[in-house]
């Protein structure tokens, strides 16, 4: 295991990092290498404070993922397991393009929003299922979508803090709000509302993940989505740090194979 790639994806991205263990071990290391590329793409908004240079960084790894070398603790790794068929670059793409998306947060409908999640979410899913060899990674996308529902609301009061928004405009419009009413009183009857039409969002990808064979292989991949149900299922509460229970169902999952959504 790359232990400097592990560090990063354990501090930064702890729920995929304890379902990356029950990746085969000679998957793990790509698991891993994913995951972190994921958070560097995630920083890439959070440490500027303007889009366009959000889109700046984006495009840095972008280029990275076309076959640019670059000296970085994430993209030299990142350039090898694309290199060795580890990792799939047209898979990659994708998630890099809803991050350009996510940069700006300015979804004006629902359908626009969950194609993001889809893309996002669900892309890095699929991608995950991908690195561990699974067929038909693309059934993956619904179990990844999920778990970016859930991971938006945990978020939801750092978003919050940071004056980001990122809940589709015509539910808001829905209930009176702009994003900018939902930024100032996120605990209002109407936030808490369109806080509830989310989590039903992501029990509605919840659904889609149940109605497709999970491929025993791609385990590692959908377990994301046992945290986004148990997540969904405490809404409005959040537990945080996570609690036992969390990483006895996962580690359940993990190892005997089976899912249950």
């Amino acid at each position: 295991m790359n232990d400097a790639i592990a560090a990063l994806v354990r501090r930064h991205d702890p729920d995929r990092f304890l379902t990356a263990l029950f990746a085969p071990p000679a998957r793990r290391d790509a698991l891993l290498i994913l995951y972190a590329f994921n958070h560097e793409l995630a920083r890439a908004r959070e440490v500027v404070s303007e889009p366009p240079l959000a889109l700046i960084r984006l495009q840095w790894w972008r280029e990275v993922v076309e076959g640019t070398p670059r000296r970085h603790e994430v993209a030299a790794p990142l350039s090898e397991a694309i290199a060795a068929g580890q990792l799939d670059p047209a898979l990659l793409l994708p998630v890099i393009e809803a991050r350009e998306s996510e940069a700006y947060g300015d979804f004006q409908t629902v359908k626009e929003w969950r194609t993001w999640l889809l893309a996002g979410a669900g892309g890095l899913a699929v991608a995950a299922a991908r690195a561990l060899d699974a067929p038909a990674p693309a059934v993956l996308q619904p179990f990844g979508a999920a778990y970016g529902v859930a991971g938006l609301l945990r978020a939801s009061s750092v978003l919050t803090a940071r004056q980001r928004c990122l809940l589709p405009r015509d539910v808001l419009e829905r209930h009176g709000l702009t994003p900018e009413a939902f930024m100032q009183d996120p605990v209002s009857a109407p936030a808490r509302a369109v806080s509830q039409a989310v989590a039903e969002e992501g029990e509605a990808f919840l659904a889609e993940a149940r109605a497709v064979p999970l491929p025993r292989a791609a385990i590692a991949a959908a377990l994301p989505a046992l945290l986004a149900r148990r997540d969904l299922a405490r809404w409005p509460k959040i537990a945080w740090p996570r609690q036992f229970g969390d990483r006895l169902a996962v580690t359940a999952a993990g190892l005997t194979g089976r899912l249950s959504l």
